[in-house]
C-alpha cells in the first residue's frame, strides 16, 4: 500500500473518467467532476486516461508516500507541499518515500485533482474505479476517504517522469464568476414569459448545498410558472410533473424558488420540472464553483451547443497528443 492517509480533507475521493451506460439502471456517471483538469493530471505523470485518481473538494488531503512516486496536481488554485516544501502545479514532480503530501485553502476553484503515477489500484466496479457515494460502491470502499486508508497504486508506465508540463491554454478558466451555457428544455415553456427573461438575467450565487450531486444556486427572482390543472401523479406545485428522467447537468427549480444543477452523481429521474441544460463543454466550470461564487445563465442552441462540444473535444485531443510520449 504505497500512500497512507494522514488527514482525508474535507471530501476527497477516488474518481476515474466515469460509469456510462448504466444511466437507465438509476446508475448515474460519476468520475471526476472536472474531466478537463483529471485528464492532464493523468497525462502528466504519464498514466492511461481513465487512470483513478484522488479528487479532493476546497481542502485537500494530507498523504504519506511509502515508496517513491510521480506526482502531479492540477485543478483549483491551491499550495502543494511535499514536507512542507512547495512544489508546482500542473506540472509532474517526485515524492520520495516517507514524504508526506498537503496542501493549502483552496483559494480560486474548488477541486483539485491528485495523479500518482500507475494510477490509484482499487477494483473497477461496473467498469470503473469511480467512487459513487450514494450507492456506496466503486472508489475504496465506496466511500469518501478517511485517516488511516492506504492506498494502492498500479504499475507506473515507462513515459512516467518528473518536469512534465502543461500549458497555459490547457487550463481551467478559474474565476468568482462564470457564465454558465444553457440550452433551454423541454419544460422551459411552462415558465411565465418575465421568469423566463428574468432567469438569463439574473446573476445567481453558488449555494452552500453544492457537491457531486448538484449544485444549489440562489439570489435570483423566484420563477413563476403557468398555472394549470395538474396531471395524475404530478402534485400541485406547479413545478412538479410526473417523474421523467434527468440529464446530465440539467436544471430543477424546485418550488420556483432556487435553480439546482444537476451533476455526476446526481439521481437519473424525479418529479421536478428541467427548464433547461448546462452544456457539457461547461460542466467542468461548475466543478471549480466555490459556494457564494456568481453564474450567469446564457441561453444558446442545438447548434452552438454541438460546436462547443466539438471546440472542447479538440482542445482536448490537441492536449492528448502534446503530452503522450
Amino acid at each position: 500500500m504505497a500512500i497512507e492517509v494522514i488527514k482525508p480533507g474535507l471530501a476527497s475521493s477516488v474518481q476515474d473518467a466515469g460509469r456510462p451506460g448504466f444511466y437507465h439502471l438509476g446508475i448515474p456517471l460519476s468520475g471526476a467532476l472536472d474531466q478537463q483538469s483529471y485528464l492532464l493530471a493523468n497525462l502528466l505523470v504519464g498514466n492511461a486516461a481513465d487512470a483513478a485518481v484522488i479528487e479532493c473538494t476546497l481542502l485537500g488531503p494530507e498523504l504519506r508516500f511509502h515508496a517513491p512516486a510521480i506526482v502531479a496536481v492540477t485543478g483549483a488554485e491551491a499550495a502543494v507541499l511535499v514536507d512542507g516544501q512547495d512544489m508546482p502545479r500542473n506540472e509532474s514532480f517526485a515524492v520520495p518515500a516517507g514524504t508526506r503530501l498537503g496542501f493549502g485553502f483552496m483559494k480560486l476553484g474548488a477541486r483539485c485533482f491528485i495523479a500518482v503515477a500507475g494510477g490509484i489500484d482499487v477494483p473497477r466496479v461496473l467498469g470503473s474505479r469511480s467512487t459513487y457515494g450514494l450507492g456506496a460502491f466503486g472508489g475504496f470502499q465506496g466511500r469518501r476517504l478517511l485517516a488511516g486508508d492506504r492506498l494502492p497504486l498500479g504499475e507506473r508506465s515507462p513515459h512516467a517522469r518528473a518536469g512534465r508540463r502543461a500549458q497555459a491554454q490547457w487550463l481551467p478558466a478559474l474565476a468568482k464568476e462564470v457564465p454558465l451555457r444553457v440550452l433551454p428544455g423541454l419544460y422551459f415553456h411552462r415558465l411565465q414569459e418575465a421568469s423566463a427573461a428574468g432567469f438569463f438575467a439574473d446573476t445567481w450565487t453558488v449555494a452552500s448545498e453544492a457537491d457531486r450531486i448538484g449544485y444549489r444556486c440562489k439570489g435570483g427572482r423566484p420563477l413563476q410558472f403557468h398555472a394549470r390543472t395538474p396531471p395524475f401523479g404530478a402534485g400541485a406545485d406547479p413545478s412538479n410533473i410526473v417523474d421523467a428522467g434527468y440529464p446530465y447537468g440539467s436544471i430543477q427549480v424546485p418550488g420556483g424558488s432556487e435553480p439546482i444543477i444537476l451533476h455526476r452523481d446526481a439521481v437519473s429521474g424525479g418529479g421536478y420540472a428541467m427548464i433547461g441544460t448546462v452544456i457539457s463543454a461547461d460542466m467542468d466550470r461548475i466543478a471549480q464553483m466555490q459556494p457564494n461564487n456568481q453564474a450567469r445563465f446564457v441561453a444558446v442552441d442545438m447548434a452552438q451547443a454541438l460546436e462547443a462540444r466539438a471546440e472542447r473535444s479538440r482542445r482536448l485531443q490537441q492536449m492528448r497528443d502534446a503530452l503522450t510520449h
